[in-house]
């Protein structure tokens, strides 16, 4: 089980979000490249990246951060938020990007997905993002009535090489990872799903290793690590 250390950043400062919220947010005073150095510090292989400007504007925002991290520590990144062009997946793959996550681009344009998994092969993670089963995009503002595995059956033999499953309801609430559905999702998926959104305590990440499905490759955490409830040294134990 791989775990994925969070970072979100907003106007250059890691936040969290409740539910996905901008208004929501909880800013912390350890910079984005600073957070990257303590989990490389702790042993962590793997970081969860999201560039919350660039979800909102549709652009890419933060680069220039992703370099630093990328150029610093020996990290294999995943980076996702706003990322509508083929450009932006060029860009972020030459600064050294292990996966590009294709959100709200690929969900509106399954053309655009289609093109980015031939053109960039095992690359491109697929970012679904749902609210009571139905897809959500924009930075979560647009739900769309869309059922979540409707859309990956309709994509699932694009070449997407991981896909992140996240229960928007259940994002920063720490409140559980919503494990049934991650389990639907991973028993049709093509490629390895990575569990995202809720998880409260190193039982969380416990409970996901023991689910019996061996297509899920890993776990996503922020918020706990944030808030103190999940140590990083007991967390890095976990990881494999």
């Amino acid at each position: 089980m791989k775990i994925f250390p969070a970072i979100d950043i907003k106007d250059k400062k890691c936040v969290r979000l409740i539910k996905g919220d901008f208004e929501n947010k909880t800013e912390y005073e350890i910079s984005p490249v600073d957070q990257a150095k303590k989990y490389k510090d702790h042993g962590f292989k793997n970081l969860h990246i999201i560039d919350l400007d660039g979800a909102l504007l549709g652009k890419t925002v933060n680069l220039d951060i992703i370099k630093e991290i990328v150029n610093k520590y020996d990290l294999e990144i995943e980076i996702g938020g706003g990322i509508r062009t083929i450009e932006n997946i060029r860009q972020y793959i030459n600064a050294g990007a292990e996966k590009v996550i294709l959100g709200s681009g690929a969900i509106k344009d399954k053309e655009f997905l289609q093109k980015a998994c031939r053109k960039f092969k095992n690359k491109i993670a697929l970012g679904l993002d749902a609210k009571d089963g139905n897809l959500s995009v924009s930075g979560w503002k647009e739900n769309l009535n869309i059922k979540t595995l409707d859309f990956l059956r309709e994509v699932n033999d694009f070449g997407v090489s991981r896909v992140i499953y996240t229960d928007i309801n259940r994002d920063g609430m720490k409140s559980n990872p919503n494990f049934e559905e991650t389990l639907k999702i991973a028993e049709i998926s093509n490629c390895p799903v990575v569990i995202s959104g809720g998880v409260s305590s190193i039982k969380d990440i416990k409970k996901a290793k023991e689910l019996k499905n061996k297509n899920i490759e890993g776990i996503i955490v922020g918020k706990a690590i944030y808030d103190g409830d999940i140590r990083l040294d007991e967390l890095v134990k976990e990881d494999a």
